[in-house]
């Protein structure tokens, strides 16, 4: 085999996660390291997301890393412009340009067995590393669903994470697809320049006030002489949200009162009996995920928005079809249909120890890894963001700092282990981890509420929230448990023969790495 380029880690995205990675490695005394990244700048999906109103359904200062405070945020609840400056801001302040390699999307990852390295093979060349770690994030590959017909549109398509900022809407006539979290903020940021607007909506959501202000000088003076103060304000948003989270996974029959915020918020809107009876959900709150707007209801109750109830079925030149029969002459259409999040695209691109993608690994159990970090047969290989690692009501970021503890402990553990070292979860441990979490999803609101979510993929598991506190997951990722994992060495060389050669009818054994238990290597 070719020589090519080696690192001891290679960083796959730099959104929150991969710049977060980037960061804890260097914290670790590691700096032989690459950030693997396909566009031509840092910032994953608040990168690409650059729809008009698109901001955040997190407050500002608990979205952002702890180690990272950053107290002049504009908002309490901040925009996409300020989020991705933020993390240009971390990847200058931590020292990780020298370390990115933009342009580069990696086409196939393959692990090496005998040389206990991954081959990456990216569209700017090949280089292998010891480790990877694939932040590729599960809001990064845009879901556009097969309409038939649409190909026959002579206007305007295009989905919201991939904005078209050179199409002016303004006096169009605009088909929006979807009334998910992006949905929401583009509908009032764009109803009042288009001629009309025509709502696609399968299931309606609950939607809750944004409570969201300036952050006046004064706030931003004290966060910046006191830095005390701004880590009590991330606390305290954190303190609630962990209360909350006991009515979404233990109880909740007890989220009614919840959701006469919610009807509350709509009916001081909207009017129309009509128009309400579309717009209240049939299902319990929480079930999909709460979204956050005090503009997108005042929104639809004006003249020049329809909402139709119902979904896209297809596409007859410029008319489009609803499920329901309805028709609407468009010049233009929105999807904002979400991402590949159950399905995540990387796992094709990834082939383990045993010859297969991590897809093919997945297409009978679904998504699975243990502590959303790591899969049986791909050694050496942590996904941040794993499957059961989302939220339902909280910051991401928590999450994530959560896997970086993981990720820290894993490099720990491999340099205690000393010379060529791999490890491989075993699959008991990933079921015992796995079986645990769907346990718990049993009684939670994803599970009991009445709905069809994106948290599930196409056999209706939920394999992308965790059921638990962000200080549950915290305490199960703060050390890697070497009993969960065989340990991988590489092949001893083989000896010169020294006696007559074997006749030619007997035939060597495969060298393999050797795999044993790795607390009774450890």
């Amino acid at each position: 085999m070719a020589e090519h380029e080696h690192v001891r880690v290679a960083v796959i995205g730099s959104g929150f996660g991969g710049l977060g990675a980037a960061v804890r490695l260097r914290r670790e005394g590691v700096t032989d390291f690459v950030v693997l990244e396909r566009a031509d700048s840092v910032g994953g999906t608040w990168r690409d997301n650059s729809y008009p109103g698109c901001a955040c359904d997190v407050p500002s200062h608990l979205y952002s890393f702890s180690f990272a405070p950053h107290p002049d945020w504009p908002r309490t609840f901040s925009g996409q412009e300020h989020i991705r400056a933020y993390l240009e801001h971390v990847t200058d302040v931590f020292g990780l340009r020298p370390h990115l390699r933009l342009n580069s999307e990696v086409k196939l990852m393959t692990w090496d067995g005998e040389r206990l390295r991954w081959v990456i093979e990216t569209s700017s060349g090949t280089l292998t590393a010891d480790l990877v770690v694939s932040a590729t994030g599960p809001l990064s590959d845009p879901k556009v669903p097969d309409v038939p017909g649409l190909d026959t549109f002579p206007g305007k398509v295009f989905h919201s994470a991939r904005w078209d900022h050179d199409y002016d809407l303004r006096g169009k006539r605009v088909a929006m697809i979807g009334t998910g979290a992006s949905a929401i903020q583009i509908v009032p940021a764009i109803q009042p320049d288009v001629a009309k607007l025509t709502l696609f909506q399968r299931t309606p959501p609950w939607v809750m006030p944004r409570v969201d202000r300036a952050v006046s000088g004064a706030e931003r003076l004290l966060h910046r002489t006191l830095p005390v103060t701004a880590r009590l304000r991330r606390g305290l948003l954190w303190g609630i949200r962990e209360l909350q989270v006991q009515a979404f996974t233990k109880r909740p029959n007890e989220l009614g009162l919840v959701e006469q915020i919610a009807k509350r918020n709509m009916f001081r809107a909207i009017k129309d009996p009509g128009l309400r009876a579309k717009l209240i959900p049939s299902y319990r709150i929480g079930c999909k995920r709460i979204l956050l707007s005090s503009t997108y209801y005042p929104a639809l109750a004006q003249p020049n928005v329809d909402v139709v109830a119902s979904g896209l079925r297809e596409v007859r030149g410029s008319t489009v079809v609803a499920a329901d029969g309805s028709e609407a002459e468009v010049d233009a259409i929105v999807f904002g249909t979400g991402f590949h999040v159950t399905d995540m695209p990387i796992a094709d691109r990834v082939v383990g120890a045993e010859g297969r993608t991590l897809a093919e690994a997945w297409s009978e159990s679904g998504m699975r890894s243990l502590r959303g970090a790591t899969a049986a047969g791909f050694p050496n290989w942590m996904t941040i963001i794993g499957p059961n690692t989302g939220l339902g009501n909280s910051s991401m970021i928590l999450m994530i700092e959560s896997q970086l503890n993981y990720l820290a402990d894993y490099v720990r553990q491999l340099d205690v282990l000393g010379g060529r070292a791999a490890l491989d979860a075993r699959p008991a441990a990933v079921d015992a981890w796995n079986d645990r979490v769907q346990k718990r999803m049993e009684r939670t609101v994803w599970s009991t509420g009445g709905c069809n979510s994106w948290y599930l993929d196409e056999n209706g598991v939920n394999t992308t929230v965790w059921p638990g506190t962000t200080t549950e997951f915290r305490g199960a990722t703060r050390h890697v448990d070497l009993a969960e994992y065989d340990l991988l060495r590489a092949p001893a060389p083989v000896p010169a023969p020294t006696a007559e050669p074997e006749p030619a009818s007997v035939a060597h054994p495969a060298h393999r790495p050797t795999k044993k238990k790795a607390e009774a290597d450890a």
